[in-house]
């Protein structure tokens, strides 16, 4: 995994609106350095489909020419081609001044970008810049800093730029531009780079320079790292159907929370015990999706938080569709089902605590709301076998409640019901079975309660020995991704 640096696009300065030239292609991370400064300390604007990284103004003393605080801002944006060029501004103002200059990075591997900033300043007017950071960055073997300088002076250069952190070796420090900005109060800013070559951990970075001439200013690391968090989403071999969702990668990005959604459509329900996991010591989440609707393509999407607070979003590449050759009725959390035809059009009652008063010959009605709908639901199991399935569902009810979907899912018709009374009804002539059970609509389990994976018993039905099972697996990840149904 490399991560190369692609072209320094030309600075662009100005008092109010800076619109440097873009470079890089899809696929890249371009990167915006914008350097500013303004009597009201204004934060740039941040240009369209950009994200702000991160914005800190320093170097104390007041506003003015060649002296004062000067504002460093990044903004990142993942490049998809055809972009226009970024535009930034601030509020015009006497002795406002604005610079910005785009360049770009591209990747040898990885499923994306990952970014985290941090800033300094030095408030000593003097040759020796030195700014240490306000805030600890994660390092390790392959990141790339890109290092901004901005300082008060209009007529400074900077060299011998350095970046340092405890533990951190980082390997030459390679200037990449070297610029004076004569808009307004003035400014002089620089761009540097360098590659993490060994060290790892959270420390806090310090940015160095030598300037030509005494003055104040500030400065910022924009850590970028090659992202390593995948999702994926792989239908089991089991039914009632269920899907295994998996976000592997995540100890790379620094991730400390997680939480997977399932996706139809625009909308997101999270995926049964997997919102706000803390991961900080786990390289994986794995949950097993049992709930999705039937015969509806799915997609999953996890929202990932790192140990700097970002969040990330990275999603499956493909959507599934859950099908079967019935209605199902199913515990999700025990993992077990059967195969019904739903025969009865529902008929939904829903009461409601009111009384009702005689005032003057008018009838005042005081009440509560109404209740959750409650229905009798006749459902017909083909087979023995799928009778006897039906019995141990009812029988075994996780908090007496059950999950009904459609073949074809229904959105008004699919969803947990409480198990109030059922009445079976065998045929005498074949194996049809007819059930009229008693439901009140009501809420899922509680989240809490983790859906049924793969058992021990479903490996023991595979692998006689733990010999063999080493054999064909390199880690427990492996196991647990593994379709034992298959």
């Amino acid at each position: 995994m490399t991560i190369s640096i692609g072209t320094v696009g030309a600075l662009a300065t100005g008092t109010t609106t800076v619109t440097p030239a873009l470079v890089g292609a899809a696929g890249d991370l371009a990167v915006l350095q914008v350097v500013s400064g303004h009597p009201s300390d204004s934060v740039p604007s941040t240009p369209s489909g950009w994200t702000s990284a991160g914005s800190f103004s320093g170097g104390g003393g007041t506003f003015g020419t060649s002296a004062g605080p000067r504002r460093i801002t990044y903004f990142v944006r993942v490049l998809t081609g055809g972009e226009a060029a970024p535009t930034t501004s601030i509020p015009a103002a006497t002795g406002s001044v604005i610079s910005g200059r785009v360049m770009n990075l591209t990747r040898s591997a990885g499923t994306g970008w990952r970014w985290a900033a941090a800033f300094g300043e030095d408030t000593l007017s003097g040759t020796g810049f030195s700014a240490t950071s306000l805030a600890a960055l994660t390092f390790t073997a392959g990141d790339v800093a890109v290092i901004g300088y901005g300082v008060a002076s209009n007529a400074d250069s900077y060299t011998a730029e350095a970046l340092t952190a405890t533990g951190i070796t980082f390997g030459t420090v390679t200037e990449r531009a070297d610029a004076v900005v004569a808009a307004g109060n003035g400014a002089s800013v620089a761009l540097a780079t360098a590659t993490v070559t060994a060290g790892s951990g959270s420390q806090t970075p310090t940015v160095a320079a030598t300037l030509a001439a005494a003055s104040t200013g500030v400065a910022g690391v924009l850590r970028v790292r090659e992202a390593s968090a995948v999702l994926t989403a792989t239908p089991q071999s089991v039914f009632p159907p269920r899907n295994l969702v998996a976000a592997t990668g995540l100890t790379s990005d620094d991730i400390v929370t997680a939480t997977l959604y399932r996706q139809v459509g625009n909308n997101l329900t999270p995926v049964r015990a997997a919102t706000g996991v803390d991961v900080s010591t786990a390289s994986s989440l794995l949950r097993v999706d049992a709930e999705q609707p039937l015969g509806v393509p799915v997609t999953y999407i996890a929202y990932l938080t790192d140990v700097n607070g970002a969040q990330w979003i990275v999603g499956t590449s493909s959507p599934l569709t859950s099908t079967a050759a019935s209605d199902i009725i199913s515990d999700a959390v025990r993992g077990t089902g059967a195969a019904v035809k739903i025969e009865s059009p529902l008929e939904f009652k829903r009461d409601r605590d009111a009384t009702t008063f005689n005032v003057g010959g008018r009838l005042v009605v005081v009440g509560k709301p109404r209740s959750a709908p409650t229905t009798t639901m006749t459902v017909r199991t083909e087979t023995d076998e799928d009778g006897d399935d039906l019995s141990t569902v009812l029988d075994n009810a996780t908090e007496g409640i059950l999950l009904v979907r459609k073949q074809g899912s229904l959105s008004r018709l699919d969803g947990a019901y409480a198990l109030l009374d059922d009445t079976e009804s065998p045929n005498w002539y074949d194996e049809y079975r007819w059930f009229a059970l008693s439901l009140a609509r009501t809420e899922d389990w509680p989240d809490s309660m983790e859906a049924a994976g793969y058992t021990l018993q479903d490996i023991a039905n595979n692998y006689s020995t733990l010999a063999d099972l080493a054999a064909d697996f390199g880690s427990l990840l492996a196991i647990a991704l593994f379709d034992f149904g298959g």
